[in-house]
This record gives C-alpha cells, structure tokens and sequence, in this order.
C-alpha cells in the first residue's frame, strides 16, 4: 500500500471517529426526547438555521429545509428536478429561505462529504453552494453502491469549485468546530425523526411526498397568507 493511500484511509478513520463518538452522545441526550412522527405531520417549531447552508434573503417570511445526504441518489434526483423550481419560484423572489441539514445514512462516505461541506462553508462561506452541488453531481448514474465519496473525490470537486488548498480542507474537516457542526445536524435529524432522505421541511411542516411539487408550492403558499 502507497504511503498516501495509508494516509488517505487514516484520515477517513480519525474523521469518523471523531464525528461517530460525538454522535453517541447525540443519540442518547435526544433518545427520551423523541417524537413519534411520520412524514406529513406539522411540528411545533421548524429546524433550526443558524450556522447551516442557506440561500435566499435572511428574513423571508417562509424557511424551506431539505434534510439530505450527499451519497443519496433521490437527494440528487431532488437536487436536479425540485430544487430549481423552488429556486425560480420562491427563493429569487425573497419569499422563501432554503437552507439544508446533513443527513449521515450511509456511513463513511457520507460522513467525509458532510464535514467536507461544512469546512467549505467555513473557510470559503461563497463556494459552498458550488460545492454542493458539484459534489452531488460526481454520484455515479444507477451505481448506488460503488465508493465514490472519497477524499480524492473532495479534493477534485473543491479544486473545480473553491479556491481552497487541500491541506487547508483537510485540517478543517478535522476541527472541533467542524465536527460540531456536523454532530448539531445528526441531533436535528434524531430530534425530527427523519427516516428519508431527502426530506423537506416547509416552516414547521414535513412534507410527505419531496418530489410532489405541487404540495409543497400549497404549502409554502398557505404560510405566505398567514402571513399577510
């Protein structure tokens, strides 16, 4: 094995610990708080945004969340069919307020690209989205299983897409205030119950079907006269 493969592969095994063994804490601080929720149901306050990816004016009166994960093919369908729409219609317009939660369903690979994220946002908060959506677009096409996620892959998609050196990437993904990020977001998921991804919030509301436009434009429509 090439000594950068061993240090390739002790990265992802130090990161993964780190976040991990902060998860456990996480699960057992919310485990007598959760609630018995099934998609559709309306909470009594929408998902935190503070310090998460947001697009569109601060003060929109309307807050649409996705909970997703960057190794989840349907986020990326999400990302490539609903998302635009909700851009176009409501986020340009200052209506509406996007932000995202990570979502952590399929272990290391989607662990390396939520702290790889969260370090974009930090060191460079202007590249994120770029990111973001660069990252999602390098999901194999119908290959579900196959390692992509890699740290090599985040290297190449933040050199397309930030001005970030890789040493300075990889040191940041390992921060405390990295790691903590990406634990806030696995308490978010464990405090609203997400069992899919995408799942997309509209205020305080779950949204049954995330690829069922419609409901969520009646949805967002119905929270813009409540609040005229």
């Amino acid at each position: 094995m090439s000594q950068k493969k061993k240090s390739s592969n002790t990265f992802i095994i130090v990161l993964t610990l780190l976040v991990f063994a902060s998860i456990a804490v996480f699960v057992v601080l919310n485990s007598n708080n959760q609630k018995e929720n099934e998609p559709g149901t309306e909470f009594s306050e929408q998902p935190s945004l503070e310090k998460q990816p947001r697009l569109g004016e601060e003060d929109a009166p309307v807050k649409v969340v996705e909970f997703g994960d960057f190794k989840c093919p349907a986020c990326k369908a999400w990302g490539e069919s609903i998302y635009p729409q909700l851009v176009d219609d409501y986020v340009e317009s200052g209506q509406v307020e996007f932000g995202y939660i990570n979502v952590l369903f399929h272990g290391e690979e989607s662990t390396l690209g939520s702290a790889a994220a969260e370090a974009v946002l930090k060191l460079e908060p202007e590249s994120y989205w770029d990111f973001h959506k660069k990252l999602f677009a390098e999901q194999p096409e119908n290959d579900h299983d196959t390692v992509w996620l890699t740290v090599d892959k985040i290297h190449e998609v933040a050199a397309e897409t930030t001005g970030i050196a890789a040493e300075d990437l990889e040191a940041a993904m390992q921060t405390e205030a990295v790691v903590e990020e990406v634990n806030k977001d696995t308490s978010l998921v464990e405090e609203y119950e997400i069992q899919l991804t995408p799942t997309i919030m509209v205020n305080e509301v779950m949204i049954e079907d995330p690829f069922d436009y419609e409901k969520i434009k009646s949805v967002i429509d119905e929270a813009l006269e409540d609040q005229e």
